[in-house]
This record gives C-alpha cells, structure tokens and sequence, in this order.
C-alpha cells in the first residue's frame, strides 16, 4: 500500500481553491477530490506496517484547531516551477499535530521525511516551467484567504495511480479533542 497522513478540507473551503485553478498552460490542476493538507507521506508499506501504523495514529491525542489557507506560491526544482500550492496562514497547531505524527512513526520505525515541512494544498503540478509563469499565477492570487475552517481529524490515505491520475482512499479517520 501507497500511504500519506492528511487533513481532509471542507467542501467550502475545496470551491475557494478550485476557484483559483486555472490561467496556467501546461498545469495538471488537482481534481476536486484530491485536495488535502499532507501532513506526512509514507509511501509503500505492507499489511504488518500499515497496521502498526494505524496504532501509532490512533493513539495520538491533541486538540483541534482552527486553520485559514492563505496565499499560493510555487516549488521549483533547478530552477524550473515544479508545484502550485496554497498556504496556511498560522500554522502553530499544525506543526504540533505534524510533530506528534512524526514522533510517533519514527518510533515504528519509519525515518523521518528529509525535506523540511512546508504546509500547502498542492493545486497544480507543472511540467518543468520557466518561474515566470509560476510567478505570474501567485501573483495574480497573492491576495487569496480563505474563511476559518475547523480541523477535528486527520485521516491516513492510500493512493493508487491510475491512468486518469490518483486515486486517495480514507483508510482510517482519527478525531482530534475537542474542548468543552
């Protein structure tokens, strides 16, 4: 199995992103069903991981918080636009949660991801373009919020890839506390 971490996004908060995606020849924009916040990618595991990884998942306790998209930018790889995403506005709970789960795999034995967490929604993968392009998208949505939106799970996903693109399956859904 393909596995990643991830929050889930409202609906609401799904049609102000793909309000935003377009006006980028090339782009290969994400379907609808696709947006997510990762918190971490797994990648290929087996059954005996998967289940001890749902374990570590599952026993993670921390709050839920309160989270805005804000801005869009882009990843570039040797000097080439790689990546069209959206930002997080505060992320100080998120980097909590994103903690404990790294925490927790790392103690199963899974080693740490080696980029440094940079929270974002991906809206386009590119095919290599010049940054200008890139440049121009986020500057014509610099401006992009999005409202607050609640955060009370995270959910592991598998992928499979599929001719039409990826295809991401809830596997299991954790709950975050709630106060009160």
């Amino acid at each position: 199995m393909r596995l990643f971490v991830a929050i889930p996004l409202p609906d609401r908060i799904k049609d102000t992103l793909t309000a935003i995606c377009g006006g980028v020849d090339e782009a290969r924009w994400r379907e609808r069903e696709q947006l997510h916040l990762t918190l971490r990618f797994i990648g290929e595991v087996d059954g005996a991981m998967a289940r001890d990884i749902d374990d570590v998942l599952y026993q993670i306790a921390a709050p839920a918080f309160s989270l805005t998209l804000r801005h869009t930018g882009f990843f570039s790889e040797r000097k080439l636009a790689r990546v069209l995403w959206a930002g997080v506005e505060d992320d100080t709970a998120l980097r909590h949660l994103h903690g404990k789960i790294q925490h927790g795999l790392s103690a199963i034995g899974l080693s740490p991801e080696r980029r440094r967490y940079h929270p974002h929604i991906t809206l386009a993968r590119l095919p290599g373009l010049e940054s200008r392009e890139a440049e121009g998208y986020a500057a014509r949505h610099s401006e992009y919020a999005s409202p607050s939106f609640i955060v009370d799970r995270f959910c592991l996903f598998s992928s499979h890839l599929a001719r039409e693109g990826a295809i991401y399956t809830v596997e299991a859904e954790y709950q975050l506390l709630l106060e009160g």
